[in-house]
């Protein structure tokens, strides 16, 4: 099931991303950095592997994981988090634990590739962004 976010993605679309990289603790270089980037998402998929991708014109980071076993991350603003994804009801549930703790949800919608973060900031406050990636190539 994995195999259906397998492809070349393209940043359409991004909701409320400064709120959630601020609440990461993001500072505000990067921060403005990331809300100007699109980023490409080239993800490949073998079996419960997953390999993610993330190109921007700043920066590229790669991840690989199996689905349900958990590895140590460090997260593209710089975090270490212990993390781990599981495919459930055909979505990616990704979860980083770690100072502070977050979410990334994958799912595919109208042909459309969504992620969907979510964070606790400091304030106690959750911040949720979504990202919608259309299909390239």
């Amino acid at each position: 099931m994995a195999e259906t976010f397998a492809g070349k993605w393209k940043l359409d679309k991004s909701e409320n991303f400064e709120d959630y990289m601020s609440a990461l603790g993001v500072g505000y270089l990067m921060k403005k950095m990331g809300a100007q980037a699109t980023p490409t998402q080239v993800i490949e998929v073998t079996g419960n592997e997953v390999f993610i991708k993330t190109i921007t014109t700043f920066r590229t980071s790669e991840l690989k994981f199996t689905i349900g076993q958990e590895f140590e991350e460090k997260t593209i603003d710089g975090r270490l988090v212990k993390t781990t994804v599981n495919l459930e009801d055909g979505k990616l549930t990704q979860v980083q634990l770690g100072e502070p703790q977050s979410s990334i949800t994958r799912e595919i919608q109208d042909g459309k590739y969504v992620m969907t973060l979510k964070v606790t900031g400091k304030d106690g406050k959750e911040v949720e962004c979504k990202r919608i990636y259309a299909p390239t190539e």
